[in-house]
C-alpha cells in the first residue's frame, strides 16, 4: 500500500504538494470514485487512479534535467493566458521529448539553474521549506551597495510577509552604476530577493540562480541543458549525507 499523493508523484504527473492540492480540489478518482482524503492509501497493483480523467501509472525511468532558463519564460507548464512563453514552449523549442515538471520556480524575469523532472519525491525534497535546501544567486542591482548597507543586509529586514535574512551575502564586483552580489538563501517565498533588495533601495537588474545545494549551473548558457549525475541526485535525496554521518 502507498499513499495516494506519493503514487501520483511517482507517476511523474506532479510533485506531492501539487498532488495534495489536486486531491483537495476533487480532481482525483480512485476506482472511479472521487477522493479528498489526503491520507488515503492505495494498492498500485489493484487500484486505478485518475487525475483530471487521465489514468496514471508510476514511471519506470526517472529523468532529472538541469536547464539554463533564459529570461522571458514562465516556470510553469501549459499556455499562459497573457501569451507569455512557458516551460512547455521551452521544452518544445529544445526538442526535449519527456513529460517533465519544474522543481520550484524561477521568476519570468530571472534566469539560470532550473531543474525539471518526472520524480515527485525528488521535487518535494528540493521544494519543501522544511528541507531548507540552499540556493545561490548572482544578483546585479542598481547603484553602489556600500559596506554599511551590506552589513544591514546581513542582519536582515522586515518585509510585508515577515522577517527575512539571507544565509550569506557578499559583494562580487562594483561597477560604475551597479553592484554584483552573491546571495545564498533557503527561503522559497515569491520574489524574495527582489523584494529584499528593493527594501534597501537597490532595484534588481539581473538575477541568475547558479546553484541548488550541490548542483551547479557551471558553464551552461541560456537555452543549454544537461542531465543530473547520479551523485547529484543522491545528494538531494540525502543518501550521501546519510552515509556520511
Amino acid at each position: 500500500m502507498v499513499r495516494l499523493n506519493k503514487f501520483i508523484a511517482q507517476s511523474g504527473y506532479c510533485s506531492r504538494r501539487k498532488a495534495d492540492q489536486l486531491i483537495l480540489e476533487g480532481k482525483v478518482k480512485v476506482n472511479g470514485q472521487t477522493v479528498k482524503d489526503l491520507g488515503i492509501k492505495i494498492d498500485p497493483e489493484k487500484d486505478t487512479v485518475e487525475v483530471d480523467g487521465q489514468t496514471i501509472k508510476p514511471k519506470e525511468n526517472k529523468i532529472y534535467l538541469l536547464i539554463y532558463k533564459p529570461v522571458g519564460y514562465l516556470s510553469a507548464l501549459g499556455k499562459d493566458k497573457f501569451g507569455r512563453k512557458t516551460l512547455t514552449d521551452l521544452l518544445q523549442e529544445l526538442k526535449i521529448p519527456y513529460k517533465l515538471f519544474p522543481v520550484g520556480r524561477l521568476d519570468y524575469n530571472s534566469e539560470g539553474l532550473l531543474i525539471l523532472t518526472n520524480d515527485g519525491d525528488f521535487a518535494n525534497k528540493v521544494a519543501h521549506p522544511r528541507n531548507e535546501i540552499k540556493k545561490v544567486y548572482k544578483v546585479q542591482v542598481v547603484g553602489n551597495v556600500t559596506d554599511e548597507t551590506l552589513d544591514k543586509m546581513r542582519k536582515g529586514t522586515q518585509l510585508e510577509d515577515g522577517f527575512f535574512k539571507p544565509d550569506d551575502i557578499k559583494i562580487l564586483k562594483r561597477n560604475s552604476d551597479s553592484t554584483w552580489l552573491m546571495v545564498e538563501i533557503h527561503s522559497g517565498k515569491k520574489r524574495i530577493i527582489r523584494r529584499f533588495m528593493d527594501s534597501f533601495g537597490h532595484r534588481v537588474k539581473r538575477l541568475i540562480r547558479v546553484k541548488i545545494d550541490g548542483i551547479e549551473l557551471g558553464n551552461l548558457k541560456p537555452f543549454q541543458y544537461r542531465y543530473l549525475t547520479s551523485k547529484e541526485v543522491r545528494r538531494i535525496l540525502n543518501e550521501e549525507r546519510d552515509s556520511a554521518k
